[in-house]
């Protein structure tokens, strides 16, 4: 009896996958705008999503450590909400998408290299 030939994996859960790889955009201090250095990646998960409907994805905004907790959380709502935008415009289903903003609270350091990492959106797909 032959052995069962396994599904394929969906390419988010694929580790030789682009869009396994890259799922962050990383923003500029105080900024929210999806930076011209990020297309390629805003339209590879673009082209994924509106290919698969049945997927939906968060997207989670996240700032570094200065300034206020109230100000962070609205500024990583921002962000999130600008990747959705983006990913949006390229037919992306807004029903697919959730942004949620942790702020601060998973910050990493205080030196610029770990706040230039920390301000970012992280685009999060099924574990399954």
């Amino acid at each position: 009896m032959p052995a069962p030939v396994a599904a394929p994996l969906p390419a988010y859960l694929d580790p030789n996958s682009s869009i396994y790889k890259n799922r962050s955009v990383y923003f500029d201090f105080d900024k929210y705008t999806v930076k011209p250095e990020f297309d390629a990646l805003v339209a590879d998960h673009a082209k994924f999503l509106a290919a698969n409907p049945n997927v939906a994805i968060k997207v989670e905004g996240n700032t570094d450590d200065r300034g206020g907790a109230e100000y962070n959380l609205a500024l990583g709502q921002k962000r999130a909400q600008a990747l959705i935008t983006a990913l949006k415009v390229q037919g992306v289903k807004e029903g697919q998408m959730e942004a949620v903003s942790y702020g601060k609270e998973k910050t990493t350091g205080t030196d610029d290299a770990a706040r230039a990492h920390d301000r970012r959106d992280d685009i999060i797909y099924p574990s399954k």
